[in-house]
Formats: structure tokens, sequence, C-alpha cells
């Protein structure tokens, strides 16, 4: 087997991390790990292997180095690194939102649209999606080439990880001084988020709805290459460190019976479909830590002839992000390279 220059682009992040653990669960056929970081990170270190390897300033970093490059930054980094990367001969598989919707960025989510990996050679850069819309995808994706979608109404719980470390630091440090009494300040969300719901992610646009609302409707049209699918988003944080959940009714456009979407759910990859006398995963339970997408609750809308209710849950961090990028380089070394 080939092995391949592996570089991690925010090694010491969330994402970062797991994509740094995901590689060696998965024996990922590495032959130089490259783990880079602000400079600020570069006094770090990392364990891969048995091996201790440190940080590399991402300044300073040379991508001819490397076959494959997780970016695991922000919009700013990515889109000043990643086209640099590319250029200097590496496979960019990005997890910012900054290339999504360009039309020359293949968005792609292995189990639902792994076709779309045939253009990677154009732009050498590989779009991630958003940690809602993967598990949404891989959990509607059976369905919707039963019978369709014509529309899709979600309200999504989002764990604070997915936000950052320091999020899940205010978490922890709220709860303490809530339970001992003392004042509460928040810095990262707008509002205190111990012990509370806010049904704000990202920034509002001139619609109404948040910029991580909008990001599922953009996405989910593209990964489908349907942009007549009518979506309906609402995403609120709550006080969980790590998984997202949604609940999720779809309108199909044929009628499809409970038994027949537990039947395609029962066989669709990624999928643990939850059924018995609690028929529903939770974030802290079932997700954390697992590479499924959780899908549960399927029940017939009550309101809608042809309607579809169910409760889709996933570690945000692994198939939300990090792990949904291995797999796209997985995929690309067996069919691509």
């Amino acid at each position: 087997m080939t092995n391949y220059s592996v570089a991690i682009v925010g090694a010491t992040g969330l994402v970062g991390t797991a994509v740094l653990s995901l590689l060696e669960e998965r024996h990922f056929p590495v032959k130089n790990l490259y783990l880079v970081a602000s400079q600020q990170s570069t006094s770090k270190v990392s364990h891969f292997r048995g091996e201790v390897h440190k940080i590399h300033d991402l300044a300073n970093f040379d991508f001819s180095l490397t076959d494959f490059a997780f970016f695991c930054v922000n919009n700013q980094l990515a889109s000043v690194y990643a086209p640099k990367a590319a250029q200097a001969g590496s496979i960019v598989i990005d997890k910012s939102s900054y290339f999504r919707y360009h039309p020359d960025m293949p968005l792609v989510v292995p189990e639902v649209n792994l076709e779309a990996l045939a253009s990677y050679r154009n732009t050498r850069i590989i779009a991630n999606p958003n940690c809602n819309t993967i598990p949404l995808a891989v959990g509607l994706k059976p369905i919707y080439d039963a019978v369709g979608i014509s529309r899709i109404n979600v309200a999504t719980y989002q764990s604070v990880s997915g936000t950052g470390k320091e999020a899940v630091t205010e978490l922890m440090e709220q709860t303490k001084q809530l339970l001992t009494d003392k004042p509460v300040h928040p810095k990262i969300y707008p509002q205190q988020i111990a012990f509370n719901v806010l049904p704000h992610c990202d920034d509002f646009q001139e619609n109404g709805y948040t910029r991580e609302e909008m990001k599922i409707v953009w996405e989910m049209q593209k990964i489908f290459a349907d942009s007549a699918i009518a979506i309906n988003p609402t995403a609120v944080r709550v006080p969980v460190v790590c998984g997202h959940a949604a609940a999720v009714h779809i309108e199909t456009k044929d009628k499809l019976t409970v038994k027949q979407a537990l039947d395609l759910l029962s066989q669709a990859p990624g999928v643990k479909l939850i059924t018995g006398a609690q028929p529903y995963a939770t974030p802290l339970q079932d997700a954390a830590g697992k590479d499924l997408v959780y899908v549960g609750r399927v029940r017939e809308d009550i309101s809608h002839e042809k309607g579809l209710s169910m409760w889709i849950v996933a570690d945000n961090l692994r198939k939300g992000a990090a792990l949904n990028g291995i797999q796209i380089a997985e995929c690309l070394i067996e069919r691509f390279l």
C-alpha cells in the first residue's frame, strides 16, 4: 500500500486533535505527519503512533512536503493557506465554510455524493460540509433516493464544542459559577449558555435566519444537487459538550410508510437505526466518541399525508467534521489516486 505525507492544519484545536486520533484509529497510510498551527502553538507537541511530533508554524510551512492537508482552521486562514497548499501539490480537505459554495469546489459526504470527488483535480481543494449538514445528509439520503424529498423542516440542538475549545471552557466555568452562587459573565456566547438554550448560532442574516441555519440550506441543496428542496432550519445552541442533535420533519414526493423508511434506514451506510422502548439516541449516551449517524423516533407526520419525522444525532467533532474529511481522503486513495 502506498503511504502518504499528511499535514493537519489547526492540529491543536478540537477538530484537529480529532483528525489526529482518527488517523491512528483507522490506520490511515501515513508516511510522514506534519502538525501545523499558529506560531503561539509551536511550543506544544502531540503524539502519534507512539512518536512525539512538534508543531510547525503555519506561516512558514512548506506544503510541497505533503500529499494531503486537512485544514481545521477558520475561514480567514483557510482562504489564504488552502490555495497555497493546493498550488504546492497537496490535496486540501477543508473544514471551513470558505470554499463550500464555490461552484468549482466539490462539497462531499462520501455516503451521499461520492461521485462529486471526480472533479477534485480542478482545484485540489475539497470542502467538508458543516457539522449539521453531514448527519442530515447521511440520514436522509436513503429516503431521498427512494421517493424524493420536497421539503425539510429541521431544528438543530448544537453542542458547545461546535464553537471550539473556549466555548467548552465557558460552559464548564459557568456551570461551576452557578453551582457556587457566583456571577456569570458570558464571553464566547451573547448570553449565558449553562442551564440555558440559545436560538442563535453564528450571525443573523438579513432574512432573519442565522448563517449557521443558511449553511444547512445551501449545503444540502448542493450535496443533493437539488436546488428545489425547500428547507426551513432553526439552529439552537445547547449546554452539551459534544454531539449535535436534530428534530427533522420531511415531506416526501411520494408516500413512504414508517416500515418502508425503517427498512431503508436499517441498510443505509453510516447509519445506526434506533428502535425499541427508547427509540432514540442522545449525544452523551450514544453519539459522543462514535462515528455513526444515529436515527430514531421515525414516525409518520400526523399533520401531513406524505410527512415523516425523525431524530438524528451524531458526534459533531468526528462524523460532523474530522471523520468525514478522512473518509474523503480514503475514497480518493481507493478510487482516484
